[in-house]
């Protein structure tokens, strides 16, 4: 699949707001206004379960394949006798290129400073960097101990450095005679699989220790970089990928062991994934960080990960784009971690086709979205046809219907003879074969596509950077300071709403449909502009159809049919 080139804690910090995902909060405005649409009118006649904490599996899976160049085998430290004492003299900067990556390793702790990906830009045009500079936390690859821990501290320690001849690998060497350390990287030229080793002995004992990410992984410059901070797991076991929220660990780092494919941290399009080079059980720890970013002063929590496979660890390392294509080239299992959600079914096939329009018919992903949202919108005409027919019978039953409602307007909403009125009205409809609901088709018809859109726009990393006309980035709102899509879409509604036949004679309804246009336009105005362009694409669709269906002899045959009948049988 394509890629883009552009782009548009301490533990135990405080607990932010339990807030609604951004999914229920938009299918709750869709059902309100449902019920707007649809419940007022009889008013007027008449007058989103707790996670459980992961269980450790004791089932054996299958390790990924190492790739080619690999890290030779590592000797148990418990097997290493005494070593004369190993360090630097003074803290150095490493430095390590290939076709994707430019990383900055420190010999002080071994860890890493800078992991730029050179394919991936950031919104300022320089190639991404995936670790967040502005945190006081851990740096990636120190070292944790949930057990016990050695007597000196090795996440300051000074190692000393041998680099591999061809630049793609380096090993980090700590010993003061008592506690030695040991971390190996290593590289390909044009892949986002690399190697990693660490072991850790002290007084000749082999100590586990697990390989941290904390303080922040990603793109710190989406909005709401915390919300899209997350780790995981792949329980083979059970067969399923776990996530977890810095939530996860506000009383304090959170234990997860079992049999796991991977396990790592991933933001919204990027992801930093650990496989075991072998079978056996894998323990991942969640971190609650809370951190500033280069972007944002206040603190914020940040999900950050450990991995560890045993007194030795040896891990194939992924860090990149959550890249469909790509993730299935390296393991199959990591193809999941493009999580699709609730719409996955319809979501994952609807990001499909729009990739391959995007890839074989017009090299662009805006104009991608506009001739998939007309395919579709074609595809469901014939149940759109069905709607406009039924809401065209409506319109033309309003003198009937308000024959009703004056037949009963004297009459309190408490006495039981009102029931009469709804019932005079229904049996009016049955008569007709007029469906009351038959004007909410085309809604729920859009409903389902519309969180697919949704979460294409959220996990796809192709949608990151992707430009269409004056827009920067789909996958972002606009940047310009008046949001153009959004008013030409509220302007495409008004138009639909008035060519579309009115089901009520009241005024008050009338105007209180009109407002349903600025609502839709507050709710997609800071929203991501692929979405609004898919919503806009099917308001003007939308309007071409209703013209068509206004002008056919189809819209007044439906309307003669349900005239009254006159004296001499005629209507």
């Amino acid at each position: 699949m394509a890629e883009p080139n552009n782009a548009g804690m301490t533990i135990g910090g405080p607990e932010p707001p339990k807030e609604m995902s951004m999914e229920l909060r938009l299918l709750l405005a869709f059902l309100l206004m449902g019920a707007v649409l649809f419940v007022t009118p009889y008013f007027y006649k008449t007058i989103a379960p707790p996670s459980k904490k992961p269980v450790a599996s004791q089932s054996q899976g299958k390790a990924p394949a190492a790739p080619a160049t690999a890290i030779p085998a590592a000797t148990p430290a418990s097997a290493i006798p005494a070593t004369p004492p190993v360090s630097a003299q003074a803290e150095e900067r490493v430095f390590i290129e290939t076709d994707l990556y430019r990383i900055t390793f420190s010999n002080r702790g071994a860890v890493v400073h800078n992991w730029l990906l050179k394919k991936f830009a950031a919104h300022s045009g320089k190639p991404l960097e995936l670790v967040n500079g502005a945190s006081a936390t851990s740096a990636p690859f120190s070292l944790y101990f949930s057990g016990q821990k050695p007597a000196v501290d090795l996440n300051q320690a000074l190692y000393a450095i041998k680099k591999d001849p061809d630049g793609l690998g380096v090993t980090f060497e700590f010993s003061n005679g008592q506690t030695r350390a040991r971390k190996t990287f290593r590289f390909q030229a044009n892949s986002y699989l690399s190697q990693i080793s660490t072991e850790v002995s002290d007084g000749g004992k082999a100590l586990p220790a697990l390989i941290e990410w904390r303080g922040g992984f990603g793109d710190m410059a989406v909005p709401n970089p915390a919300g899209a901070s997350q780790t995981l797991y792949f329980n083979t076991a059970e067969g399923k990928l776990v996530k977890n929220s810095a939530k996860a660990a506000k009383n304090g780092p959170a234990q997860f062991t079992g049999q796991y494919s991977f396990a790592g941290v991933e933001d919204t399009y990027f992801v930093a994934a650990f496989l075991p080079d072998s079978p056996g059980p894998v323990e991942s720890v969640t971190f609650s960080d809370s951190v500033r970013t280069p972007y944002e002063e206040k603190e914020i929590p940040m999900a950050g990960t450990a991995v560890g496979n045993g007194s030795v660890n040896r891990f194939s390392l992924f860090v990149g784009p959550k890249d469909i294509d790509i993730l299935r080239s390296v393991n199959p299992k990591l193809e999941q971690i493009v999580d699709f959600g609730w719409f996955g079914l319809l979501a994952k096939p609807l990001f499909l086709i729009v990739n391959w329009v995007n890839d074989h018919v017009v090299r662009n992903y805006g104009w991608a979205i506009i001739l998939v949202t007309i395919a579709l919108n074609f595809a469901l005409f014939p149940l759109k046809i069905s709607s406009m027919k039924s809401m065209k019978k409506m319109q033309a039953l309003q003198p009937q219907i308000k024959a009703i409602n004056e037949k009963y307007k004297s009459i309190s909403i408490r006495d039981p003879r009102k029931a009469d009125q709804n019932q005079e009205t229904m049996e009016l409809y049955k008569k007709y074969g007029v469906n009351p609901m038959g004007g909410c088709v085309p809604m729920a018809l859009q409903i389902p596509f519309f969180f697919a859109f949704y979460k294409v726009f959220t996990v796809s990393v192709e949608m990151r950077g992707a430009h269409w006309l004056w827009v920067t980035d789909l996958s972002q709102p606009e940047t310009l300071p008046i949001k153009v899509l959004p008013l030409i879409m509220v302007a495409s509604q008004f138009i639909m709403q008035k060519m579309t036949p009115s089901t009520t004679p009241d005024p008050n309804q009338q105007k209180m449909m009109m407002i349903m246009p600025l609502v839709f336009g507050f709710m997609f105005y800071n929203l991501s502009s692929g979405l609004v362009l898919y919503y806009l694409t099917s308001n003007l669709v939308g309007i071409a159809q209703q013209w068509f269906f206004n002008k056919t002899a189809v819209a007044a045959e439906v309307a003669l049919s349900v005239q009254p009948k006159k004296k001499g049988g005629k209507k």
